[in-house]
């Protein structure tokens, strides 16, 4: 693997409520593990925001790897159902397939792209993924300025809740976006309580 540089992901900040603007843009927050893939040569390796490499998801990171570029991607490691929700305890037990869910190009050939406003780093992603055609990875999708809408729209689903980030933002690890979380969410329900027992 091309010797590429390790990252720190963005942190998120948790905020009260949805807001409308138009220098912003959100995003589904997806319900699982958050990763960065660093994808050269043939391989991929996926690491964690606590910087542990993934032993695990062997399936996913060869279909990562089959992407003919030298890149690093942030995104969220997910199981997904029928209707596109992302379901953690699958997840989290290992028990179905994972896929990829992408929402950010930080590195592309050898050219850093993390100074570069976020939405021409996404326009970058789509285009490369939409190429690759990579089984399991999936580009995340995005709306521009109204935040209450889709929040309101993620409530109904029973989904965790949106991301928020500023169009024109660099990557950087002392900046941060914002999520507003689901306070209903059904699979939030006893899972503090669960990893303490698993933690024990």
């Amino acid at each position: 693997m091309t010797n590429l540089p390790r990252i720190s992901p963005m942190q998120l900040s948790l905020v009260a409520k949805p807001f409308d603007n138009p220098d912003w843009l959100f995003e589904w927050k997806a319900d699982g593990f958050r990763a960065l893939a660093y994808i050269s040569g043939g391989s991929c390796k996926l690491v964690s925001r606590k910087d542990n490499t993934y032993k695990t998801f062997g399936s996913l990171r060869a279909a990562l790897a089959k992407l003919k570029a030298t890149a690093i991607l942030d995104g969220e490691i997910v199981c997904l159902d029928e209707e596109g929700r992302s379901l953690f305890m699958p997840l989290l037990n290992r028990k179905t397939q994972a896929s990829f869910y992408a929402f950010d190009l930080l590195w592309l050939g050898d050219k850093d792209l993390r100074g570069l406003p976020l939405v021409q780093r996404k326009q970058r992603l789509e285009t490369l993924l939409r190429k690759a055609k990579l089984p399991g990875v999936i580009c995340a999708r995005h709306i521009e300025q109204h935040g209450i809408a889709l929040y309101q729209e993620i409530c109904e689903r029973d989904l965790e809740g949106i991301v928020c980030k500023r169009k024109d933002s660099i990557y950087s690890s002392k900046s941060r976006w914002l999520k507003v979380k689901n306070p209903d969410y059904t699979q939030a329900v006893g899972r503090r309580e669960m990893f303490e027992r698993f933690r024990g």
